[in-house]
Order: structure tokens, then sequence, then C-alpha cells
């Protein structure tokens, strides 16, 4: 029997267009492995919401294994130790994984590839990053110019195939149970309002769910009433769908969904960003804001946590956020900048509390969008540019998203909605604004002096 093929599994986990897995399938019996490695990301190992998807993928995965005659082996401890144990038991050196780009898979790599004889295969992006690159061969570090030069070597790869079956090896090594893990959250059930379905198969049905909307997606995403989404970022960020496959539906259905292309364009912009800064999650992109004199207050920040700030679009997001697991792309964008420039916040707080919150938690996108609305980033908005919740909330029609999250304001019309404490007909209930719109944004302003000085 040729020699067992290890197939490393990370946030690649589906069947087709896997290209570890297929080369892996051509080479010899296959084991696939998935190790869950708290240390290694450190401070940013996987937050709550993101384990809860894991645990439910996993089980997903390993029941389309096993209808291939494969399993999923589950093993917990430092991944390179752990791989290669689990080489040395099945008496093998060889080892497939989809390439990685956050700083501690690629350490993960280097070390890996000094013990075992790892093979390395692109397919979590478009194109890989290393190709994507400007006239005098640098890495893009600007959305704009890296989105034209990503578009001249598109489309991409047609899909593999998912394998039909899959030759086992002469024994299965020792598994651990996925329930031992406990992923899942207990005590209390914080997830009991997960409306998601994680997995390969949800995925393809998302995917066939969004494709036909994919052409007013441009209009349709702004809006948070609506479902003008993809909702395939949680799919996407767990490797549940390659964007590969993702491009190709869209744009064979829709001739006109430029507009979401851009986004899977985006995803792959911020995985160039932190190939070159791995420590953007933690660092400001641009040094200057290493002088913006950031506020301590923490009981803003918890008030903002909860939904509980007196102005409803973020309110109305951070609850949805905290109930689904997700939030509207708009909403991310107003409640982060109400965070950084409304009260002055430094952005890591927030980019901390959507990590644990998120499903779709992405350490390259949510270091380069947080990096992005606070102004701090290589590729940024501009700080002075502050955006205005109660006008965006008006603007966006997102009366019916408010009523739907913030129950208080349920009986209020459009025309009070968006601003109850203007309109002179806040509920009792419902908290006053915790800080005055014209305040804030000059507070902010004389703070960002401090940069530009």
């Amino acid at each position: 029997m040729a020699e067992p093929q290890i197939v490393w599994l990370r946030q690649d986990l589906r069947l087709e267009d896997q290209a570890a897995l297929a080369a892996a399938a051509e080479a010899g019996p296959v084991v696939p492995v998935y190790v869950l490695d708290d240390d290694a990301p450190g401070a940013w190992a996987m937050g709550g919401a993101s384990r809860w998807w894991l645990h439910h993928s996993l089980a997903a995965l390993d029941a389309a294994l096993h209808a291939r005659g494969a399993r999923l082996i589950l093993r917990r401890g430092a991944c390179v130790d752990v791989l290669a144990g689990l080489a040395e038991e099945l008496g093998t050196r060889a080892i497939h994984a989809i390439r990685h780009y956050e700083p501690w898979w690629q350490a993960a790599e280097q070390a890996l590839a000094e013990r075992l004889d790892l093979c390395l295969h692109d397919g979590n992006q478009l194109a890989p990053p290393a190709t994507i690159t400007t006239g005098a061969g640098k890495p893009f570090r600007i959305y704009t110019p890296f989105w034209r030069a990503l578009q001249q070597h598109m489309p991409p790869p047609a899909p593999l195939p998912a394998p039909r079956t899959l030759a086992a090896p002469a024994r299965w090594p020792k598994s651990d149970r996925l329930a031992a893990w406990a992923l899942l959250p207990t005590k209390p059930n914080w997830a009991k309002g997960f409306d998601w379905t994680p997995g390969e198969a949800a995925a393809h049905e998302a995917l066939e769910a969004f494709v036909e909307a994919a052409g007013d997606y441009g209009e349709h995403r702004n809006l948070p009433a609506e479902q003008g989404t993809s909702r395939l970022s949680p799919h996407l960020h767990f490797g549940e769908i390659s964007p590969a496959r993702v491009w190709h539906q869209v744009a064979k259905a829709q001739r006109d969904a430029g507009t979401f292309l851009g986004e899977l364009g985006w995803r792959d912009f911020t995985q160039g960003i932190i190939r070159q800064f791995p420590d953007y999650a933690d660092k400001n992109g641009r040094p200057a804001f290493d002088a913006l004199p950031w506020r301590k207050a923490p009981a803003e920040l918890r008030a903002w946590q909860q939904g509980r700030t007196g102005y409803p679009i973020v309110d109305a997001g951070m609850r949805q956020l905290w109930t689904l697991g997700w939030m509207h792309n708009r909403v991310r964008m107003i409640t982060a900048s109400f965070l950084v420039k409304h009260l002055l916040i430094d952005w890591r707080a927030g980019e901390r509390w959507f990590w644990d919150c998120l499903v779709d938690a992405d350490y390259g996108n949510n270091s380069v969008n947080w990096q992005w609305i606070a102004g701090s980033g290589v590729d940024a908005n501009m700080f002075s540019r502050i955006m205005a919740p109660l006008g965006q909330s008006e603007k966006f029609a997102a009366g019916d998203y408010i009523r739907r999250w913030v129950p208080e304001l349920k009986d209020l019309p459009d025309a009070a909605i968006h601003d109850p404490d203007a309109q002179g007909c806040r509920p009792a209930d419902y908290p006053a604004k915790i800080v005055d719109h014209r305040e804030a944004r000059a507070r902010a302003l004389a703070a960002y002096r401090r940069v530009k000085a």
C-alpha cells in the first residue's frame, strides 16, 4: 500500500475545490486531520462564536468524509508536535495543506516543513497573494490598484470536483471526540439565537439562494432592513466553500455582479496586508496614530457592547451581533466608527469584541476593516471623515431594522425612530444618548490634531 497522506485542515473545511485533499488522494490513502491548537495563535485564539461554528462545521465535514469511506481525525495540542507525532504513528512523512497567511499559521508551516515533507497548496484565495504585485514587483497596500491588478488574473481556475471516494489507511489513528472539546456554550447558551447552518452543503445552499440577487448587491447591501447581503462570510472564512466556486457561480448567473466580486477581492487584499504586516491586528498601520490620545472609558465601552448607547442604529447593530453572531455590513461600519470617533475608544477594543462575537471573525478582514475605519491603516478612510449614525440610519432606511433589534422603539414612526431624543419621544426604558454628536465630533477632531502635529 502507498504511504498514507496526512491532510492538515484548518480554515479549509470542504471537499470540493480542496487542492490539498485532491493531491493527497492521488498519492495514496488519505488521513484528514484537524488540530485544535489554542496556543499557536496566542491572543488570537478563536473567539466564542467562531468555536460554535467550528463544532458544527467539523461535524458536517466528518459526516461527508464517512460517506466517502474516510473519517476526520481530531487532535488537540501544539499543531506541529501533534502532526509530527501522528506522522510517526502512521509511518509517513507526507503531509498536505492549504497555505494560510495568519502569522501563527505561517510560523507553524515553516516549523512543520523542517520536520516533515510538507506540500502546501493554494486555494483559499482567488489568486495567491504573491502573484498580485505592482509593476515594480511589490505587494499592494492600497485596495483600488490591487483590485485592478487582480482582475487581470480572473477568472480563477475552475473548481476541482469533490472526490467520490477516498482510500483509507491500513488502520485509522485514534481521534478525540468532538464533544470533549466543549466548543459549544452551555451555561448560559448564548448561541441559541444563531440562525446558521454550518458546513459545506449549507455553504452551497447559501450561494444558490444568493446568486440570483447578486446583480442587485451594490444597491441592496447597504439596507440593513433588507436581505441584501450574501451571508457567505462565515462559510468563506472556514473554507466550507472556495472563493473560486463563488466567483464562477455568481459571474455565470449575473453580468452586473462587479460590486459583489469586488468584495471577494477585498478578502484577498486583506490576506496580502497581513502577509506584509503580520502584527496588523495589534499595531497601527500608520505609526503617527500611536500619538492619538484614546480615552479609557470602560462604562461607555460596555454600553456600546450591550447596545445601550442611545443611538438606535448603533444599538440595533450591537444587539444583532450578540444574538446572531453576525452584523449587517453597513452597520458594522456605523458601529465601529461610533466607538472609535464618537467615544474615542481605541479601535483594538472593538476589534477584540468583534473577534469574540462574530461567527465570521477573520484575522485579515477584522484587522484591516477596523484600521480602515480608524484611519490608522495603510489603506484607510480619513479619520476626519466622521460618520453621522443618525443620518446614516435615515439614509439607509433602517427603521424596520431598528424595530426588530431594539423592541423598546418598535412603536415609533419612521420620522422619530432614528433619533427619538430629538423628537421628544424617547421611551422611558431606552437610554439617552451617551454623547452628543457635535461634541463627540469636536472631541475627535481635537484628538486627531495630535496625530497630524
